[in-house]
């Protein structure tokens, strides 16, 4: 607030139900509150599930970065370029990572028949099974979570979800082959 005081010829902005306020100040008020719980029970939401997979990744004498490595590779093969990409770290930290998993037995560097330079990663049955086992203990720290909520909002909540998490990696996901 500055000490000139408020601009001439206008009304103070006030909160909801002051006689000041206009019905835009109350819907921006009201938006401005909205966006700030959004928000935080975002973060926090986030907290959680991070709190999670890290808990389930120590027990597992494994870092939350693994772990993803793994879930990335669940499905697919791919080069550590791509990888990179994905997982949002240098070439250099994403080789490192995947030397790490390497030597613990979980993944395999393949070489690609059309490029003698080109290697793609993959899960060995060793990473298979890692997978399946953090993804089962994930699944029921988050079901037991999830439980709070009331059948339709759970229902419901994948498809509230899935267009933020669409709309992050249409904004941030590096493309791996530019």
């Amino acid at each position: 607030m500055t000490s000139r005081g408020p601009a001439p010829n206008r009304r103070r902005a006030a909160g909801p139900g002051s006689p000041h306020s206009t019905a835009g100040d109350v819907l921006r008020d009201t938006t401005e509150q909205l966006d700030d719980c959004l928000i935080d029970a975002l973060v926090q939401l986030s907290f959680v599930v991070q709190k999670v997979i890290g808990r389930i990744a120590e027990a597992q004498e494994m870092s939350i970065t693994q772990v993803r490595l793994l879930a990335v590779l669940e499905d697919r093969q791919i080069g550590v370029k791509e990888l990179s990409g994905i997982l949002e770290l240098g070439k250099s930290a994403t080789s490192g990572l995947v030397s790490r998993a390497e030597r613990r037995g979980l993944v395999r560097r393949h070489e690609v028949p059309e490029d003698a330079r080109a290697v793609q990663v993959g899960l060995t049955p060793a990473g298979r099974a890692m997978t399946r086992s953090v993804r089962r203990e994930v699944r029921a720290d988050l079901t037991g979570l999830a439980v709070a909520l009331a059948p339709a909002d759970r229902d419901r909540l994948p498809g509230l979800v899935q267009p933020l998490v669409d709309e992050y990696f249409a904004q941030h996901l590096v493309n791996p082959t530019s």
